[in-house]
Order: structure tokens, then sequence, then C-alpha cells
């Protein structure tokens, strides 16, 4: 049994929660950014493979303080707290070491710096554990991830390699994408379902109309990609293999949901529905060029929304423009949901949201604007 640790997206924590109880996750609990639980590979599998809102699937190796001690060199608590790791249960005598992490308010703030040391401390214990003079690294990679906060140092085994919101299917994008993670939570928090006739009217590279599909059809998004810890020794094949079986019978090829994309770049919109291709979603889409003073509400429809912020498509005056016109195009009965870093959003749109949630948008702060009849 491990100590599991997700990241996700500041907001989100419960949504990523309540993915991994439907996974039949135990001991869960969420803190700032990350939900944890306990299991063994095959919860490790079934995260990778199922979880929607996660930005990887850690193994907690353990944590330690690094806070300076009489008598010893900065850097002594942290080489000591990693040779105290049973580094050898997870990784092999021939695995290849890699270290990677952030620190923040700390002494020891140079990442390089601990990268080095947490590498030499890794080192050693692994040839002692081993009873060797040097490790060869020529097997499978192994990313030790540290996290150094207040002094207290977090150290973990990354069991997913690339990161989870690269589902595979966008090779390409537009100027602003959301990412996909981001955009799985807010599709949950909007209560996207099987019979979700979903509507984006800046559907840009359409990551929340093919996130939505996926949902709604119970597509796991990690079940055609693979993972840093399929190529360890110390995973049996078999895992992944039950895992992606049995994300495969989740699937609901009957869901009655219909995406509908609008935006007002041709190329937007040629991108929307390749992507849709690429995701095996493009039959439940209708996409089309517009620009938003045309749209259309259609009884029934959810909104979700992405639209320009004005820090990196348009200015400010430009973006609130848009807002204007969507609170007219918009009916009051409506079903939306829109996520901006203006805080005069409500004002420009015309009403005040049913609901708010703060989000992060990549580094821009960001209020998540939910409206319903």
């Amino acid at each position: 049994m491990f100590r599991i640790v997700c990241p996700c997206h500041f907001g989100l924590e419960s949504v990523l929660k309540f993915e991994l109880v439907r996974l039949s996750a135990a001991d869960i609990s969420a803190a700032d950014g990350r939900v944890s639980c306990s299991g063994g590979w095959e919860t490790v599998a079934a995260a990778n493979i199922e979880l929607t809102a996660a930005e990887r699937v850690l193994i907690e190796l353990g944590q330690f303080s690094v806070a300076a001690q009489r008598g010893k060199t900065a850097f002594d608590p942290l080489f000591e707290g990693v040779m105290q790791l049973p580094l050898e249960e997870l990784i092999g005598k021939d695995d290849a070491v890699i270290v990677k992490g952030s620190s923040l308010n700390s002494a020891l703030h140079s990442v390089p710096a601990c990268q080095s040391i947490i590498k030499k401390a890794a080192v050693r214990r692994l040839m002692r554990a081993y009873h060797t003079t040097e490790l060869p690294e020529t097997a499978a990679p192994h990313v030790i991830q540290f996290q150094i906060r207040n002094d207290i140092c977090t150290v973990y085994l990354d069991t997913t390699g690339i990161p989870l919101y690269k589902r595979g299917w966008r090779q390409h994008a537009n100027a602003a994408p959301i990412r996909e993670t981001l955009a799985a939570g807010i599709l949950d928090l909007s209560h996207v379902r099987a019979d979700t006739q979903l509507c984006d009217p800046f559907c840009g590279s359409g990551t929340f109309l093919i996130e939505g599909a996926r949902r709604a059809m119970r597509i796991a998004p990690g079940l055609h990609r693979g993972f840093a810890c399929e190529k360890w020794e110390q995973v049996s094949a078999q895992v992944f293999r039950d895992a992606r079986a049995a994300a495969t019978e989740k699937i609901n090829r009957s869901a009655e949901f219909h995406a509908y994309g609008f935006d007002s770049d041709p190329e937007a919109v040629a991108l929307t529905l390749e992507n849709a291709r690429r995701a095996g979603v493009a039959d439940r889409f209708t996409v089309k060029q517009q620009e938003i003073r045309d749209f259309r509400y259609i009884e029934g429809q959810n909104i979700v929304c992405n639209p320009p912020y004005g820090e990196r498509m348009l200015d400010v005056e430009q973006a609130r423009a848009l807002y204007r016109i969507m609170g007219r195009v918009f009916p009051a009965d409506s079903t939306c949901t829109v996520i901006s870093p203006d805080a005069e959003f409500e004002a420009r749109f015309g009403r005040k949201a049913r609901k708010r949630r703060k989000l992060y948008n990549g580094m821009i702060q960001c209020q998540l604007y939910q409206y319903w009849k």
C-alpha cells in the first residue's frame, strides 16, 4: 500500500476527491491543490487512466524537516532525510534516477543545489541497499520529485511521466487554450452528463466540447496513452491491462450528448473538428464560424465557455465589450458557466452569478461564474 498524491488546479479539489471516491480509493483526504488516498498498484493504474482533473499521480516516499541544525551544514538535514527513505522498494539497482522539484520559504532556496543533494543521497542509499559501488542507470527512468515548503521537505515518485492533461488528441491549439484538466473540472462543476447539449460560443481548439463529449460517453482520458511506471520492473503489466479493460467496460456509446461549437476564427473551427476527430467524438459535433453577436440560444443547451481575457488575445476593453454582447445574447434563464479573471465581469455581463468559485487558469487568478434558471 502506498500514499498516493494527485495534484490538481486550486479550486478543483472537491471534483478530484469525488473521482477518487468513484474509483473506490481508500482514506481520501484533500488539501490545497492536491488530493491523496491509500492504495496499491491497482489504484495507481486506475488513477492514471481514469482521473480527469488530476495533473499527475505521485507516490509519497516520505516527509521530513530540513531546518538548520547546530553543528551541521545547511544541506545535511536534506541529505540525511533522503537517506532514510526506502527508495530500494521502488527503484531497482539498474534504474535511472532523475530529480526535479521546487522550494518556497526555505533557507534551501536553490533548486539545482537541492536536486544535486537529493540525487547524491538517493544514489548512496541505493548503492548501500544493493551492495554495489556504482549504479549503471541504464534501465527505466524513475523521477523523484521534491517539494520544500517552510523547511518541510516531501519526496515523491512520479508514476505518470508526461502530465495527465496531455490526453493525446490535441496536436495543435489556438493562442490561449485552456488546459484539459481544468476544463474537465469545470465541466464537472457545470453538471455535464450523458444527455447534455453542450455549447461553447468561443470554442477555440475545442477543449470544453471534446472533454465534455468524452466525459458524457465515459471515455477515460488516459485510456489510449502510456505512463512512466508501465516501464518499471516493479509494476506488473497485467495491472494496467486490467485497469484499461475496466475503463473500457464503462464507455457509454449510447449517450445522447451533442456538442455545439462556434468561433469567429475559421481556423479555430477547423482545429476543433480535427481535434474532435482525433479524440474519436467528431460524430457528436456541430461546429461553425460565427461571431458572438450572432449567437442564438437553443432551449436546453448548457453553455460553458472561456472567452478572451484581454491579457493575451485582446485588450481588456475589447474583452469587456464581448462580455456585454454575451449578456445580451445569453437569455436570462439560460444555463451557462463562464471563466474570467475580470472582477467586473458580472457588471459587464449584466447580472450577478448564482454561484462563484475561485480558480486559476495557468498563473491567472479567475472566477468561475455560474448561472441557471
